[in-house]
């Protein structure tokens, strides 16, 4: 097959069908549009076919009758790309094209059983319905993809030869603080929409990324959402102003970044995170745990024949060094308990409890569901990468 690693976050709104589903199919997709054009006509002879790829959080599960659903939408995609022009292993191409196929078969996964028997499944209207951003990445060697869609970031954290460190943000959200995005859509409508398509920094006065997956209510034409989406849940399917669909794309914006032995790892996280602190505040607070969690393992003597006073000086330092022993074995969850708990005189753990106890209607109001997922980088490895 093809090497490489791909991990992604995603963010649901409008319930969690979409999300769950993107996060469980694309990956899939992705890895597809990456095969070599030989070994893919072989994968589509497999029955049945291996696994494409090694999944480390799988944890959703589908009902049956959408698996079998979405494997005939994926059979009928791989046959899709057994036909296109092939350009050799591309990357970008092949995260682009992955993306925007998965958001046209939700799409027709809704649609078409009406178009058929005049029947609407309501579970494949619902993902449909409902809407996620993605920033997923691939990396293989020195080699880092970002595909990004929505208000999700990806910030690289960089160690300086002052052992200060660095945030670089790769991405930039597609919301209102982006004006590029606001001249797209603006230009994409009739100047006298041009009050209504973007009101109070939202997409039609409603959506505050202005870019996704799923939320056909932006994407589909008025018919459809009148045949489809109003008899399930009410005139509110179609937004007010809703003239001139669609109002909303999944393309992503695209990004590449050569890693060195100064990229340390990579913070992909919703905007969850991000509205609570700074790319260099979670890029210190990663680089904080790094130093701390070695305390997490045994203590290794670095040569055979040290001598006793040595190991006392070793073992003088890791006392001290103790001291900042995060509570966490894990970044991510570092990260989310200084979001939420963090203070400027450091966590405090009553806040943090009580917003974590509050129920998910009342806890909008006080914080954004946050998902993030930390990528370390082997500096050794990217020491030997031929430049």
């Amino acid at each position: 097959m093809t090497s490489g690693l791909i991990m992604g976050v995603f963010d649901g709104h409008g319930g969690p069908a979409c999300a769950q589903v993107i996060s469980k199919r694309l990956v899939d997709y992705i890895a597809a549009a990456l095969l070599p054009i030989e070994t893919l006509h072989k994968y589509i002879q497999q029955d049945p076919r291996e696994a494409l790829v090694d999944t480390f959080n799988n944890r959703v599960e589908i009902l049956q009758e959408l698996k079998i659903l979405y494997e005939r939408s994926f059979r009928q995609y791989l046959a899709e790309l057994a036909n296109l022009p092939h350009e050799g292993y591309n990357v970008p191409t092949a995260l682009e094209q992955a993306i925007i196929k998965i958001d046209q078969d939700l799409s027709k996964e809704a649609v078409e059983p009406y178009k058929l028997n005049q029947v609407i499944n309501p579970q494949t209207l619902s993902v449909a319905l409902s809407g996620a951003v993605a920033c997923v990445t691939h990396v293989d060697g020195p080699n880092l993809h970002i595909a990004n869609v929505g208000d999700c970031n990806a910030v690289l954290g960089i160690l300086t030869e002052d052992k200060e460190w660095i945030a670089k943000k790769i991405t930039k959200e597609h919301n209102s603080e982006n004006f590029d995005e606001l001249k797209r859509i603006w230009n994409e409508h009739p100047d006298n929409e041009r009050k209504t398509v973007i009101r109070r920094d939202r997409l039609l006065g409603e959506l505050a990324p202005l870019r996704s997956l799923g939320d056909y209510r932006y994407k589909w034409p008025i018919e459809i959402l009148m045949k489809v989406a109003v008899p399930l849940i009410g005139p509110k399917a179609i937004p007010a102003n809703y003239h001139t669909p669609p109002y909303l794309t999944a393309k992503p914006d695209l990004y590449y970044h050569r890693l060195s032995t100064r990229d340390k790892f990579l913070i992909l996280a919703s905007d969850g995170l991000w509205d609570m602190m700074t790319p260099l505040q979670a890029v210190k607070l990663v680089g904080e745990h790094m130093k701390g969690k070695v305390f997490f393992n045994p203590l290794k003597l670095p040569r055979k024949n040290i001598q006793l006073g040595d190991i006392n000086e070793l073992l003088l330092h890791r006392k001290e060094s103790l001291k900042s022993k995060p509570k966490d074995r894990n970044a991510a969850t570092h990260l989310i308990r200084h979001a939420i708990g963090g203070t400027e005189y450091g966590v405090d753990h009553s806040r943090l409890a009580h917003l974590l106890s509050l129920s998910p209607d009342v806890s909008r109001m006080f914080r954004d569901d946050i998902t993030v997922t930390v990528m370390y980088f082997d500096s050794e490895f990217l020491r030997q990468c031929p430049a």
